[in-house]
């Protein structure tokens, strides 16, 4: 490249620091980086030209390390594609000449479902109401529900759902709307040039793993992210995380986890070979079968566990959690046949805000600094179940995601759908990846989420 060109263009590149005030706004970190609350500074806009301070705020995810992994890629790569009102919406790309460093610019988000669960399983010390609002609970589903099923019409399987990458939208005009975050392990699964097991074995945090990714299945579908939703669903009703397992071992590679399908064993039963017939093909069937004795867990069953925590067998919710968490995923629920599940239909029904007419109860994301470790007291708890969250969280309580190098996809937009192609391309092109950091451009392929509750 010409010498004066590359100075003329550095120079010329728009910087973070020159445009938002961001130092001592870190509100979340992890493996993927870091992330701060930000505004505008006085006298610019986002094209460097004079404009009064805005009021308007947003999250910088700063991306750990130099240069752009391949992660950072594949996430930039579909959030340029995507654009749905409960997906979060990548709004500029900031790549520093001298530090090489990432920048991700989105919308900021207050709240995200961890930190509401939280609150509520906090008050339980204190004697206060502890589950989280029913009406609060139904919207939150049909919003993930809906983000969900347009990624799944876009061929993007996300992968690693959890209440820590579900944004919620705090007050202003898109007040309690959720936002599906973190797209860093998502994949296309129209047609994948190798089985998705062989590009990455091991996908999604332990707690919220499908039953056939612990068993090994090479070819994995839409029904893991369905399985995921399902676990969020019962946390919302419980305040607790229906499948913990405080015995993982997070740096192991393999799929199969006996500590994990021992506790959804625990609550859901051993799955019958009449209720699960593929479970016989399964790569770690002969493993599952010396490990566990179907004797055990004959008194088992989701219905004991939820009337224990005060969920009616007989409520629509009930019966939509047991659709949403079927064994075999090619009978469990897809997101369009949740959406339209008897239980959305009753009152309260489902609100784009999800606070609704009530004042939001939840705290503001506190300013971590770089020797703060916070929540010192579920670290202690949980010990080594500390994880990484979505785009504006820290997530700790979760397990983390194991995070695997993957090939970066390319991209090409047209006006009527999404095509995004060669998820494996070779890491040459991945280091010639250039990104625009003028505003991204979206293309929209569905409509599903535009209907007015």
């Amino acid at each position: 490249m010409d010498y004066d060109f590359k100075q003329k263009t550095s120079t010329e590149r728009a910087r973070v620091e020159d445009l938002f005030d961001y130092e001592g706004c870190k509100v979340g970190r992890g493996t993927y980086g870091h992330v701060y609350k930000a505004k505008k500074k006085d006298g610019v806009d986002m094209t460097g030209s004079f404009a009064p301070r805005g009021t308007h705020e947003y999250a910088l995810k700063q991306i750990e390390g130099t240069g752009i992994s391949m992660s950072a890629c594949r996430e930039i790569a579909l959030l340029r594609e995507l654009k749905h009102q409960n997906v979060i919406s990548l709004q500029r790309v900031f790549l520093s000449h001298t530090d090489r460093k990432v920048w991700l610019l989105f919308d900021y988000a207050e709240h995200d479902l961890w930190h509401i669960i939280k609150f509520h399983r906090s008050a339980k010390a204190n004697k206060k109401q502890v589950q989280v609002p029913k009406n609060m609970v139904k919207s939150l589903l049909y919003q993930i529900l809906d983000g969900i099923h347009y990624l799944h019409a876009n061929w993007v399987l996300h992968r690693d759902l959890k209440p820590a990458n579900i944004l919620v939208m705090g007050e202003g005009p898109e007040r309690g709307r959720v936002k599906i975050a973190d797209m860093g392990f998502a994949r296309l699964f129209n047609s994948p040039l190798k089985p998705l097991a062989d590009l990455d074995p091991v996908v999604v945090t332990f707690w919220y793993r499908a039953p056939e990714l612990l068993l090994g299945a090479r070819h994995y579908t839409k029904a893991i992210d369905i399985w995921a939703i399902g676990c969020i669903f019962a946390e919302l009703l419980t305040s607790e995380p229906i499948f913990h397992c405080r015995q993982e071992d997070i740096k192991t590679s393999n799929p199969y986890h006996h500590d994990q399908l021992d506790r959804i064993f625990n609550v859901m039963g051993f799955p019958h070979d009449k209720d699960w017939e593929d479970i016989r093909k399964m790569p770690e069937h002969q493993q599952l079968m010396k490990d566990f004795k179907r004797s055990s867990y004959v008194n088992c069953n989701l219905m004991k566990y939820m009337e224990k925590h005060k969920v009616k067998a007989d409520s629509k919710a009930f019966h939509l959690l047991q659709k949403l968490l079927t064994m075999d995923p090619t009978k469990r629920i897809t997101s369009e046949q949740a959406m339209k599940d008897p239980y959305f239909l009753e009152d309260p029904v489902p609100s784009n805000d999800v606070f609704d007419t009530m004042a939001i109860p939840y705290p503001k994301r506190e300013f971590i600094s770089d020797d703060d470790n916070e929540d010192k007291a579920d670290t202690a708890k949980n010990q080594q179940n500390q994880g990484q969250g979505g785009d504006q969280s820290s997530g700790h309580g979760q397990p983390p995601s194991k995070r695997l190098r993957v090939m970066a996809p390319t991209t090409t937009s047209s006006s009527s759908s999404m095509h995004v192609h060669n998820m494996q391309s070779n890491t040459q092109q991945q280091q010639n990846m250039q990104f625009s950091t003028s505003s991204t451009s979206h293309t929209s392929t569905s409509t599903f989420g535009q209907r007015n509750f």
